[in-house]
């Protein structure tokens, strides 16, 4: 099925006086999709959803929905909502008033309003007797919901949410993910999500695009971005890593920094003579392959390093090693609780890994 744009940017700058917060950011948003924005603090991520909903206007570029610009629409005319990370939810209202808000100033009689909110109210999965409860009432999770509800109220062409589940505690957070992919894959709608949270871009997100000092870096699905990282900038805030810098001779010999190769793996590699790249592994694609502790089953590695083990973590279902690499730089192995390796801090060790386990990122 092709995918049909419903959102895009093209060239959009914001300035504030001398500082340039975006960089001609182009984006196209696919229509039914949940795309989650992720970066740093100072990344430009909450600037872009501002321009999105009409709270700031851009310097320059455009914003067209459905083919329709819209970035001089004022933002009450624009079909779209966001949720705050405060919700902005209002506390002298009952939970039924405040879905109805957008309703009632758009005009919509009373009885319509009502049956709306209480559509809703079910959709989000809260009690029909929610409806006479005052916000001050409902925990924060509940509160959540009631801001899910408000949005939805006036069936909006898109969803925007600024960092929504960020100040709640990290179950309810757990469980509010959840419920928002579910909610996003029953009512159809498009999610355009920004948070700070590589957890909860990964659990809802059909793509992520990585944001930096006001420009993406990448944008694609999570299994992409986190497997075949386009700059270090992606590999690292994607999570944990292992880097080794790789130079191929003006011959094509290829120098990799403490890396043992295989014959013929150098060749594979894909690296033009006179090129330089960084050759990335995630921990869990790591094994020990000597020592006291038994190499996990699978194939022969066909790339070693070797180092000393400096600790072992505890993360629950799975375990994670600090390994010492031979130019001194950390190293992190993470296996399941039943792999646990039998050394001790101190021990040599060797660690390897196959080549389709790896990724190369060309030009750092």
């Amino acid at each position: 099925m092709t995918e049909k744009t419903i959102l895009e940017i093209a060239g959009l700058y914001k300035r504030f006086g001398a500082f340039t917060a975006l960089h001609s950011i182009d984006l196209e948003v696919y229509e039914g999709e949940f795309l989650t924005i992720v970066g740093p603090s100072g990344s430009g991520k909450t600037t872009l959803i501002r321009l999105f909903v009409g709270m700031d206007e851009p310097t320059d570029g455009t914003i067209w929905l459905r083919g329709r610009r819209i970035d001089t629409v004022p933002a009450n005319q624009r079909p779209t909502c966001m949720v705050f990370q405060s919700l902005a939810l209002f506390p002298h209202m009952t939970v039924g008033r405040n879905i109805e808000f957008p309703l009632k100033i758009s005009g919509v009689d009373a009885a319509t309003r009502r049956q709306r909110a209480l559509d809703l109210l079910d959709l989000l999965h809260l009690p029909r007797e929610y409806y006479d409860k005052r916000i001050h009432q409902c925990s924060g999770g509940e509160r959540q919901r009631v801001a899910l509800a408000r949005a939805l109220a006036f069936d909006p062409e898109i969803l925007f949410f600024d960092e929504p589940l960020s100040a709640l505690d990290y179950r309810l957070r757990k469980t509010l993910e959840k419920e928002l992919k579910d909610l996003h894959a029953r009512t159809g709608k498009t999610f355009v999500y920004i948070t700070h949270s590589l957890e909860e871009a990964m659990v809802m997100s059909d793509r992520i695009a990585i944001m930096r000092a006001g420009r993406f870096e990448q944008i694609g699905p999570a299994d992409e971005i986190y497997s075949r990282p386009a700059s270090r900038f992606v590999a690292e805030f994607m999570g944990e890593v292992n880097l080794f810098p790789v130079q191929a001779d003006d011959d094509g010999a290829v120098r990799a920094d403490g890396l043992a190769l295989d014959p013929g793996v150098a060749e594979r590699l894909g690296l033009k003579a006179g090129a330089a790249g960084m050759l990335m592994v995630r921990p869990e694609n790591v094994t020990m392959v000597n020592g006291s502790g038994a190499a996990e089953p699978g194939p022969a590695p066909e790339i070693t390093v070797g180092g000393h083990l400096r600790a072992e973590y505890n993360l629950g279902s799975r375990l994670q090693y600090e390994v010492e690499g031979p130019s001194g730089q950390r190293l992190t192995v993470e296996t399941l609780r039943e792999g646990r390796f039998g050394g001790s801090p101190g021990d040599a060790v060797t660690l390897g890994w196959t080549l389709d386990r790896c990724h190369l990122i060309h030009g750092e």
